[in-house]
């Protein structure tokens, strides 16, 4: 908070951002205004209500303020930045960005408010340090609505891929190290996406579909006929990083493509040991790097749906009970503040404190602590659980090794 300070005007402003981030990260069963403020001691949400919506701070210097203290926490050890967006669902038409679209959150067409989100992971953790909201074609082609809702007047129509890119550009412009980009199929077809990448010397593994075509020197051809024509001999299993439950292994394949363009450009392929599902992607490095070093890109992408689920969980990133643009930019922006604050200190304190024969500290574990105000029954219960774990994590290890071919 010491570090953000400067970006609030007043110093009641500043006292209640703090009372509001503290609650974010309480163990409470729900979290908006109403139950903020309570938990704050306030008799009413209208002070809440009021930092989001009218008080005067700068959302975008605070969002600034907790990209550096993510990279300076995480450090910059195999940086991966990865874009991947979230639905949240939704009752009435007024919220700003709200309409009946597909949501991976429900798999399937709901009434939502999706938005993009940008993650960084290092070796050593990860949390999200950007976000855009996206905006539908219906509300960016009626002025009135968007001006209900709070929209600027500069803001027009993007899509999925060009606010991963805005939100890319604005933080390798802030001098961000990153070796990689990751992302899922939305990205991955985006051309546009893939050039800024490549004139910016970062590495990407993202996800295509199927149907997606590639040059390999004779023509186009979908990927997955390319890949269909390989020997077995070209397969060969690799872990795309370490679980719960052991290695997630898979075999993988490696094609040379776009022969003669600059750089070294790939189509890995994955095939699912157990029930023989494929997935592709589209790579591109600065240099020539070994398979394991994109598998194990590809498989950092799952670090995204951690953040999401602790950030929601635990942080009340989709609680949100706002309806316009500013709202949702300042709740979003304390949520992603109040996870880093978790994630930062489980960072901090897993060399001084993880002993053997115990995992580390998770986020869900520092806030159950901290929460607890170092109570040592609770100390206690949190040694055992995390043994527990590692006995049942190495368990997991030991039959996987047992049965793995």
């Amino acid at each position: 908070m010491g570090r953000i300070a400067g970006r609030f005007t007043r110093v009641e402003t500043r006292r209640r951002t703090r009372t509001l981030v503290e609650a974010m990260r309480a163990e409470l069963p729900r979290k908006n205004c109403w139950t903020l403020a309570e938990h704050a001691g306030d008799t009413s949400p209208g002070g809440m209500q009021h930092l989001l919506s009218r008080a005067s701070w700068d959302t975008d210097g605070v969002r600034d303020d907790l990209r550096d203290f993510v990279v300076e926490n995480l450090g910059g050890t195999g940086t991966v930045l990865i874009v991947d967006e979230t639905g949240d669902l939704k009752k009435g038409t007024r919220s700003v960005g709200v309409q009946r679209q597909y949501t991976g959150t429900a798999g399937r067409v709901e009434n939502s408010q999706v938005a993009v989100y940008l993650a960084y992971s290092t070796e050593a953790g990860h949390t999200f340090i950007d976000r855009e909201l996206y905006l539908p074609a219906c509300w960016t082609c009626a002025p009135g609505r968007c001006r209900e809702a709070g929209v600027p007047a500069g803001v027009g129509f993007a899509t999925k891929p060009d606010l991963a890119l805005r939100m890319i550009v604005r933080v390798l412009g802030a001098g961000v190290r990153a070796g990689w980009v990751a992302g899922d199929e939305v990205y991955g077809q985006s051309p546009a996406l893939r050039g800024e990448l490549e004139q910016r010397g970062v590495g990407h593994v993202l996800a295509v579909a199927a149907r997606h075509r590639v040059d390999t020197g004779t023509g186009g051809v979908r990927v997955d006929e390319l890949v269909a024509r390989l020997p077995g001999r070209a397969w060969q299993r690799c872990s795309a990083g370490r679980g719960a439950k052991g290695h997630r292994f898979h075999d993988w394949a490696l094609v040379a493509v776009e022969p003669g363009e600059a750089g070294c450009r790939w189509l890995p392929a994955r095939r699912s040991r157990r029930t023989g599902e494929y997935a592709f992607y589209r790579c591109r490095s600065p240099c020539p790097v070994p398979l394991r070093v994109l598998v194990g890109v590809a498989g950092r992408r799952r670090a995204v749906e951690e953040c999401f689920q602790t950030a929601k969980g635990l942080c009340g990133l989709d609680q949100h009970q706002v309806r316009t643009w500013t709202s949702w930019r300042r709740w979003t922006v304390l949520a992603m503040c109040a996870h880093a604050l978790l994630v930062a200190v489980a960072v901090a304190v897993r060399p001084a404190v993880t002993g053997e024969g115990a995992v580390p500290y998770s986020a869900a574990e520092v806030r159950r602590l901290v929460g607890s105000r170092v109570d040592s029954h609770v100390q206690r219960w949190s040694d055992w659980r995390r043994r527990h774990q590692a006995r049942a994590r190495a368990s997991h290890y030991r039959r996987q090794s047992a049965y793995e071919p």
